[in-house]
């Protein structure tokens, strides 16, 4: 799965970029019995439905010719949203501060989420601050999604 985001992301990326966005991630997923190809993106104030449909629109052919997907799937094109995962060390980087919902594999002091501020990352350990002004920090191995949160 991983050599079809990487293809979509190499075709979308320049696609994205001229398009005054930024490529926030790409996935292949199967739900509901049904596959989807998701790219998010990004922008400076926000992402339209404008840049949705003009993005997906250049991306389709593209998409047809290279044929990266053997099966039929659902091809969607949206905004990386307010509430987006955190996968590479540059999200991090870029927001840190941030409040922040950290999800586990296994419970941890009896929870499975924690809720609190970014204020470390380094080799896939995430440390946040949490709302009684604890700082946690929770191993790579530990952590099943880190994402956004509103306050």
């Amino acid at each position: 799965m991983s050599k079809v985001t990487e293809l979509v992301a190499g075709l979308a990326r320049p696609l994205v970029e001229a398009r005054g966005c930024e490529l926030w991630d790409v996935e292949y997923v199967r739900e509901a019995g049904e596959w989807f190809l998701r790219v998010y993106i990004d922008k400076e104030g926000g992402v339209n439905i404008d840049d949705c449909e003009a993005i997906s629109r250049a991306l389709d052919p593209l998409l047809d010719e290279a044929d990266p997907i053997e099966t039929s799937y659902n091809f969607e094109v949206s905004s990386a949203g307010l509430e987006r995962a955190l996968k590479r060390p540059s999200d991090f980087e870029r927001f840190m501060g941030a409040y922040v919902a950290v999800k586990l594999y296994k419970a941890a002091d009896n929870q499975k989420e924690y809720t609190g501020h970014l204020r470390g990352y380094g080799n896939g350990a995430v440390t946040i601050e949490t709302g009684d002004g604890r700082t946690v920090t929770f191993e790579a191995a530990q952590v099943a999604s880190v994402h956004l949160r509103l306050e």
